[in-house]
């Protein structure tokens, strides 16, 4: 029986005080995603002695035997054999499982990983950091303490976030973490164990977390329409600026339905969920240090068409790379020199290349914040005093003034639109968050392209020759004769009413018409 929305998998043995539970459906109930099917793979039949038979349970034995069916329905398999041991029966199901097209939990990768310590402990180097806050130094003689995580779910509270951070870094059904101290505490293992293993109350914590986990991987269809593919489209609901407003994500769902493409909205609470889809969309203001880094990652390790790709992000989001990047392919940018924390003379001195006013801009700034304009040698040394807290590196350019900057979309390295961002009224900048009543930004025009000069245009394709084919806003200064980039953002604004006002629904058409394209090519083993 395909598991359902609702997360019908199988009745509890016992009743639990959460009063949640997995529940198997009646033969007859109907199933609203026909489409799908999940397979929990246990080793033992006796592993899931403490629940109720269900026709989503198989002993490892059987599924490694089940005939190949090229044409069966999408699977998701959680493989909760009692080991994944190099060339054991747990590492076999994971392995066949892909083999066959199935989408598992853990994956090979995952194993691998998991088993090579030298690789996860550069993984969860920065997670350690962050345990100063999550473990606090009360009970000074405890020098162990470990935990155990249920897809990504933990019942330590202080250790929530970091139990989801792990299960996002290692996705695997249940996670041992153990932690050790002695002048700090650090991650010193993370380890997979066995259904087998656990205790009742610990049989209750996993069964809740697997029953909340199955709702996450399968969605309702709203109609028995089959789309040709499914993109995920990753957007924060609560993010202040992001790059598409809510009619412009509809817009993006409506011109993907038009092309039989299923576009579903997600969140960064979906990442366990990411492989059951064909292709990634990112719709949220990206960064290294960030989730929406690592989704593109794990799309790019999924071999999904994935649009920021890792390698965009990576060049397009740290403005101190982009700017040596844009420097070492003789293209015009503002004068521009790097400060670094530990030369004050040379930050001192930097107006004498550059002359006042001039600007300092964080490397990872977005919609102009982490940027200031300074006019005097106090408040310059004021202003880097201030950036060096957050980095060691800081970008200084020359200040050129403008009405409006350019801003050139340009998708698969052709222009897609075109806009002049007018700045801030009364300010130098196109957003002025220090203004009065909350922050505001600068009117708008937006143009069709062949209405753009053609050095703005030209210029803009090749500064996105040295990022990749993706989707990418250009930003430039036109002074005169002379036309410079300023910066070429991975995760351009397409907002309704803004972006769109030449194009309209053409615009969000063609974007869903290039991941058509990546994917049809990809289904026919076609490079690019």
């Amino acid at each position: 029986m395909p598991l359902s929305v609702s997360g019908c998998v199988t009745d509890y043995a016992r009743t639990f005080p959460s009063g949640a539970g997995l529940r198997r459906t009646h033969p007859s109930d109907p199933c609203p995603d026909t489409m799908s099917r999940l397979v929990i793979v246990v080793e033992k039949a006796s592993d899931w002695g403490s629940y109720s038979p269900s026709e989503n349970v198989v002993v490892a034995s059987d599924y490694l035997k089940e005939p190949i069916r090229p044409d069966e329905e999408r699977t998701q398999v959680i493989n909760l054999c009692r080991s994944y041991k190099y060339l054991g029966t747990g590492y076999y199901v994971s392995l066949l499982a892909e083999a066959r097209g199935h989408k598992v939990i853990p994956s090979v990768r995952t194993i691998n990983d998991l088993r090579r310590r030298s690789l996860y402990a550069l993984d969860i180097e920065d997670l350690n950091q962050q345990l100063a806050r999550f473990l606090p130094q009360e009970g000074r003689d405890t020098t162990e303490f470990a935990i155990l995580v249920y897809f990504g779910e933990t019942a330590y509270e202080p250790l929530k976030e970091l139990a989801r951070q792990l299960f996002e870094a290692f996705p695997c059904p249940i996670l041992k973490i153990e932690f050790v101290r002695d002048r700090r505490w650090r991650i010193d293992a993370v380890r997979p164990i066995g259904l087998h293993t656990l205790t009742d109350a610990q049989e209750d914590g996993f069964a809740a977390a697997l029953d909340r986990f199955s709702k996450k991987l399968w969605r309702s269809r709203r109609t028995p329409k089959k789309f040709r593919y499914d993109i995920a489209m990753l957007h924060d609901p609560a993010e202040q600026w992001p790059p598409s407003n809510k009619r412009a994500l509809k817009a993006f769902v409506a011109a993907g339905k038009d092309l039989g493409i299923e576009v579903d909205p997600i969140t960064r609470n979906d990442y366990a969920r990411l492989a059951e889809y064909d292709a990634l969309f990112i719709r949220e203001t990206t960064a290294l240090d960030h989730h929406t880094y690592r989704f593109a990652n794990k799309a790019e390790k999924e071999d999904m068409v994935v649009i920021d790709d890792p390698t965009s992000i990576l060049r397009c989001t740290n403005k101190i790379y982009l700017a040596d990047l844009l420097k070492s392919r003789k293209l015009p940018t503002p004068r521009t020199e790097i400060l670094y924390r530990d030369e004050p003379k040379k930050i001192a001195a930097i107006a004498e290349s550059l002359g006042y006013p001039l600007v300092l801009k964080v490397p990872d700034g977005s919609f102009s914040r982490g940027i200031v304009k300074v006019e005097q040698p106090a408040a310059l040394k004021q202003a880097a005093d201030e950036l060096f807290q957050h980095t060691a590196l800081v970008l200084a350019q020359e200040f050129l003034p403008t009405e409006f900057d350019w801003r050139i979309g340009v998708l698969n390295r052709e222009p897609l639109f075109a806009c002049q961002y007018y700045m801030s009224r009364g300010h130098w900048q196109i957003y002025n968050h220090a203004a009065k009543g909350g922050a505001r930004s600068g009117a708008f025009r937006t143009l069709p392209i062949r209405e753009v000069p053609a050095e703005v245009v030209k210029l803009a394709l090749r500064a996105t020759q040295a990022i990749g084919d993706g989707l990418y806003g250009v930003d430039l200064k036109q002074v005169g004769d002379r036309v410079v980039i300023i910066e070429v953002n991975d995760n351009p604004n397409i907002d309704w009413g803004i972006e769109d006002a030449y194009l309209g629904e053409d615009l969000y058409r063609r974007v869903m018409q290039e991941f058509l394209r990546r994917l049809e090519r990809k289904r026919l083993g076609v490079g690019d």
